[in-house]
């Protein structure tokens, strides 16, 4: 965010009370704490994820947020400031690539910075012990430090030093790696002042503000080494030395009382505002500045700063830092403004705060600067850890880190991944992670874990499972003194609750390929795609294959509609799919488009013909791409480029095209409703010689469409991978349109209670059993029923099961079993089916729903209709 320029207080309401309920903290103004999940980073340090609900507007809204709980007694963790890039200010660089560089477990966004100037902190920054900025000369600006003994500090610190000529003249020193800003008063400080910069400053310039030019002298070993008057040094301080950056009344005291080769006395302190406080910053192991104070004991602080300047009262991201009441925890806090996680406001940051254990805290810089990332447990790489504002990891000027000072340690635990829900002999890799006494990753090299499974329903070989049998176990690996275990459920047809086809809606067209992809939902609420391997393939209507669950339609030939089924462990879901209508849009033997060519650079060859072939006519592109930079492409062109209009709204546009194997694109421009030209792919790599039917989405696209042409495109990535020269031909460009599922006969049956009289469109039947009423569930015979309405009936005697094909309907039923299977989902009856004189009885209302049929009844005469 840009650096603070105004001063404001603003009071928010007293503390609140609050309670423990199931590991929810629910505070009586009505926010709602509740700790999702938390993991070790390492010893010292956890990382505690939360959901934190409030009422904002008469809404309730919810925030994802994130803790990293830092024990400050603990030996083997430490907090320290990080900057930049190398440790360097003015060389910015995401929280991500900070937290690599310098070797911590953990990190967040540290300070405010003006965005518009080099790239450093507003306030002060101590790393390692060492002074790398000290506090701007601005009220109400806090700061965290820890202390040698461990103690964590909030508070305000204020800045005083002088520089002192060979002649005994002093001058006030403004502070150290300072950019131009501005003080309470809107006066700005690097007008007159005089500054001091160490190589911690990376870049060459130092607070360049468009208005002042520095008069600059570099001191090594407290002596004068140079002095360059007027003008931007090109240099950057040495590790012994430092620049003093002087304009106006400071650039007189340069020019006036400094010398080349004079020794030059710096002082400076960094004190407590409070005058009743006596820190030693001196003996700071660390320090960071931030904006204004959030928490004090437990309760809302008033705010020490305008926090209308940096978004206070929005509901964006935030990061915060604070320490608990014993002194013993320090406490590093993100909150989420992306998707549904709603961000804060500064005083809801305050409640979150408290609700979460800060007794003192203050804020940091936020919205588009908050990230957090964190390292696994097991893992070597830490990773982003919430989702940032605008998406994207931000370069920002430094950052608070957390970091293992622990030894090598010894095996302790290891952490398995892998697939938890799995199907019957589908194999499974496992790989696992592990880690040390202190939390820290140990290389997985020359560690073999002994692995197996508790229950005796599959096998390993080194680390992969093969299951042969349904059922829930636990997957087991151990090494040495190092364990873990991992929940895996081996899904089997009782613990399937629906079984269903996820492709969408779409029309089949002849030549086309169509990925069938099946959704499991288990009885524990899991779900999981089912692998192809593992179903067995039903296919009827249209001839076809299916090879690793992708419908290859070789042709619909009479067809309307396509049934396939599929079947795993005797669980079976179907879907029906309407055969699209082709109508042929540009074939030249009987009617043709105006076509001209065109090409893309100025460099390409290209021509477009209408040539014959075997007797028939079709166009050909020729095309030579050798010159010319970039992407590169021949097209022929419709209507003079615009647009030739299309009929209705097409889902597919099709061609048969003559590839020419270059491995070139074919593609075509549509321009939709709204005028935008959509690029759409027949194929990204033309691999083919000969004739080929080829296929092109444009169910997305507003109609009406106007095809403005098709071409031959060489991207300019990998073009040494693809011809530069050759044709193609095309021929039968049809636009193929949505089918629709054939109507299902419309006969009518009459039917009534314990009696075999019945009518099939008024034609008198006779039933081998009669309807039945068992506990208050009617029963009819459900392959009569069935067949008499257009459906079919298979029996399976070994497991006793009736199958019921109805349009797009498929069910499944079990004799004296309550659930039966519709379209894959499961459904339980009242009454189970039944065998009664040889013939299957079925509960007519649960059968009639789901099949589609309208029931009606004469409650007088017993007496049910069915149509």
């Amino acid at each position: 965010m840009k650096v603070q320029r105004q001063v404001g207080v603003a009071a928010l309401a007293c503390a609140m009370v609050w309670q423990l309920v199931s590991g929810v903290t629910v505070n009586a103004a009505g926010t709602k704490l509740t700790l999702s999940s938390q993991e070790t980073i390492t010893s010292g340090a956890i990382m505690k994820n939360y959901v934190w609900s409030t009422t904002r507007s008469n809404k309730e809204v919810s925030v994802n947020a994130n803790v990293i709980e830092v024990d400050l007694t603990n030996p083997n963790v430490k907090i320290d400031a990080m900057a930049g890039t190398n440790n360097q200010f003015t060389k910015n660089q995401s929280v991500l690539g900070m937290v690599k560089d310098t070797g911590a477990v953990a990190g967040v966004n540290g300070d405010f910075y003006n965005t518009q100037a080099e790239g450093v902190p507003e306030g002060a920054q101590i790393t390692n012990g060492q002074v790398m900025a000290t506090p701007a000369k601005i009220s109400g600006l806090y700061s965290f430090a820890i202390t040698k003994t461990n103690q964590p500090i909030i508070d305000i610190f204020d800045f005083q030093g002088t520089v002192t000529a060979k002649d005994g003249t002093q001058f006030e020193l403004g502070g150290v790696n300072k950019t131009f800003y501005w003080d309470d008063n809107d006066v700005p400080l690097i007008a007159d002042g005089l500054f001091l910069y160490t190589s911690a400053w990376a870049m060459t310039q130092r607070a360049v503000d468009g208005t002042h030019v520095p008069t600059e002298a570099l001191i090594q070993n407290d002596i004068v080494k140079e002095i360059q008057v007027d003008t931007n040094v090109k240099m950057v301080a040495p590790a012994d030395g430092y620049i003093l950056r002087g304009s106006g009344l400071a650039r007189e005291f340069i020019v006036k009382h400094l010398k080349v080769g004079d020794k030059v006395t710096t002082k400076y302190d960094m004190i407590p505002h409070d005058a009743s406080k006596t820190y030693d910053w001196k003996n700071f192991k660390m320090l960071i500045g931030g904006s204004t104070l959030l928490v004090d004991e437990a309760k809302p602080s008033y705010f020490t700063r305008n926090i209308n300047d940096f978004n206070g009262y929005s509901p964006v991201s935030r990061t915060a830092v604070g320490y608990s009441k014993d002194l013993k925890k320090a406490y590093i806090i993100t909150s989420d403004r992306n998707g549904p996680s709603a961000g804060m406001t500064l005083p809801e940051l305050q409640q979150f705060m408290i609700d979460a254990g800060v007794w003192r805290g203050m804020v940091l810089d936020g919205g588009g600067s908050t990230q957090m990332v964190s390292r696994p447990l097991g893992d070597v790489d830490p990773k982003l850890v919430n989702k940032t504002q605008n998406g994207n990891q931000r370069a920002v000027a430094n950052g608070l880190g957390v970091y293992s000072t622990a030894p090598k340690g010894e095996l302790l635990g290891l952490i398995l991944k892998g697939q938890s829900l799995l199907f019957v002999n589908e194999s499974s890799t496992y790989q696992f992670k592990a880690y040390d006494d202190y939390y820290n990753p140990i290389a997985v090299t020359g560690i073999v874990p002994q692995w197996s499974s508790t229950m005796a329903n599959g096998s390993f070989k080194d680390n992969v499972y093969t299951p042969t049998m349904p059922g829930k176990t636990q997957i087991v690996a151990k090494s040495g003194k190092g364990s873990a275990t991992m929940d895996v459920e081996v899904v089997g047809r009782d613990q399937i609750t629906s079984m269903a086809f996820s492709s969408g809606s779409f029309s089949l067209t002849e030549g086309g390929d169509f990925k069938l992809p099946i959704t499991v939902t288990t009885r524990s609420g899991a779900t999981r795609e089912l692998p192809a391997a593992s179903a067995t393939w039903e296919l009827s209507g249209v001839k076809g294959t299916i090879t690793n669950g992708v419908l290859h339609v070789d042709s619909t030939a009479g067809a309307q509609t396509a049934q396939v089924i599929a079947h795993y462990d005797g669980y079976s879901t179907m879907v029906t799919l309407p055969v699209g209508q082709e109508k042929v849009w540009y074939d030249l033997d009987k009617f043709a488009v105006m076509t001209t060519g065109d090409k893309y650079p100025a460099e390409v060859v290209s021509s477009v013909n209408i040539v014959p072939n075997n007797g028939n006519k079709n166009l050909e592109i020729a095309y030579d791409f050798s010159k010319g930079l970039g992407t590169k492409a021949a097209y022929a062109r419709f209507n003079n480029g615009n647009g030739a209009p299309i009929e209705g709204a097409p889902e597919f546009i099709t061609a048969k095209v003559m590839g020419d194997g270059s491995f070139n694109w074919v593609r075509a421009e549509v321009i939709d409703a709204d005028g935008k030209v959509n690029l759409v792919s027949f194929t990204e790599s033309m691999n083919w010689t000969g004739w080929r039917k080829v296929t092109a989405d444009v169910s997305d696209l507003k109609a009406p469409l106007l095809v403005k042409s098709i071409y031959v495109a060489n991207p300019a990535n990998g073009q040494d991978e693809r011809a530069a020269k050759g044709k193609i031909n095309i021929d039968d460009i049809s636009f193929i349109y949505k089918g629709q599922l054939p109507a299902l006969p419309k006969n009518a049956i009459k039917l009534t209670v314990n009696k075999k009289q019945a009518t099939l469109n008024s034609k008198p039947m006779t039933l081998e059993q009669a309807p039945t009423i068992v506990k208050d569930n009617t029963l009819v015979p459900i392959r009569f029923v069935t067949e008499a309405l257009g459906g079919t009936v298979k029996w399976d005697d070994k497991e006793r099961k009736v199958t019921v094909l109805r349009g797009d309907k498929l069910i499944d039923l079990w004799i004296d079993q309550a659930d039966l299977l519709v379209n894959g989902g499961r459904v339980t009856a009242e009454v189970a089916p039944a065998i009664m004189n040889n013939v299957t009885m079925v509960p007519l209302r649960l059968i009639s729903e789901r099949l589609g049929f309208k029931v009606g009844w004469d409650p007088q005469n017993y007496g049910i209709s069915i149509e």
